[in-house]
């Protein structure tokens, strides 16, 4: 197992599937092996089992399980206290302890691959990801959807027009992940029945 891939529907070349504004992203190299590559790049001992990798077309995000750190903790609020300030503290050891080598291995990804590295860890609950990109999207949206925004920062759900409407995707993707795999799956499929072109 190389741990598990999620990602947008790329084409040959790592190409963006074509939409309103055709093809996109032409030059990035692919990135099907990604994971793979990381999986047999990683030290052996950082994560308890290959890493999650996520890809678009700005980043690489890698996300690895860490093994919990030792300790009786009651099932009572102050035990669950204690266990997420053991796991907060396990995982900022590792972000200390492996940044030179995460560093150089991001150097490496990003030269293959074409795209930023971020990192991340995990021990069962917590999860932390270390210095992930924040890509600035372009949109224009019509007064209902401006009204649907202003509503979540007049509420105090978010901050911004921009964190509500990153607020309302994370939401999304919440909630149709097991639609959205079945989307991308689909446009993978048309993808590769174009690559073949007709065969008659």
């Amino acid at each position: 197992m190389v741990g598990r891939v999620h990602g947008g529907w790329r084409g040959p070349g790592g190409r963006r599937g074509p939409g309103r504004g055709g093809w996109q992203q032409a030059d990035l190299p692919p990135c099907d092996d990604a994971a793979a590559w990381l999986h047999g790049r990683l030290p052996d001992g950082w994560f308890t089992d290959a890493p999650d990798v996520t890809i678009d077309r700005e980043e690489i995000v890698v996300v690895g399980e860490l093994a919990a750190p030792d300790g009786d903790y009651t099932d009572d609020e102050s035990g669950r206290a204690e266990r997420a300030a053991a796991e907060a503290g396990r995982i900022s050891r590792f972000r200390e302890q492996t940044r030179e080598e995460r560093i150089e291995i991001a150097r490496q990804a990003e030269h293959r691959y074409g795209r930023k590295v971020a990192w991340g860890a995990r021990i069962g609950d917590s999860v932390e990801l270390f210095t992930v990109a924040s890509v600035p999207v372009m949109t224009r949206l019509r007064q209902p959807e401006r009204i649907v925004l202003d509503t979540l920062v007049d509420a105090g759900v978010a901050r911004s027009r921009s964190d509500a409407l990153a607020w309302a995707v994370r939401l999304v993707g919440q909630h149709a992940d097991d639609w959205l795999g079945e989307l991308r799956a689909a446009m993978a499929k048309v993808d590769e029945l174009r690559a073949k072109g007709p065969t008659g």
